[in-house]
């Protein structure tokens, strides 16, 4: 039996227009930067951030962040 399916945040530059609230959502998870696009650690989402991390996708104004399946190792 396998656990939960590992996910990532994926960031469309196109569509982000940094308005923070992802950053706001999630601060562990998203930085807007000095370019006003937000940037993430990469990798796998921590389990105990989840929640955050869905909540920010929902959040984005420009649907610039959805959740993919993270890499296997």
């Amino acid at each position: 039996m396998s656990g939960p399916v590992a996910r990532e945040v994926a960031v469309d530059r196109e569509l982000c227009v940094g308005h923070g609230i992802c950053e706001s959502l999630a601060a562990e998870l998203f930085t807007v930067g000095d370019d006003g696009t937000v940037h993430t650690p990469g990798g796998a989402i921590p389990p105990e951030l989840t929640g955050a991390a869905e909540a920010a996708v929902a959040g984005c104004p420009s649907r610039a962040l959805r959740l993919v399946p993270g890499k296997t190792r």
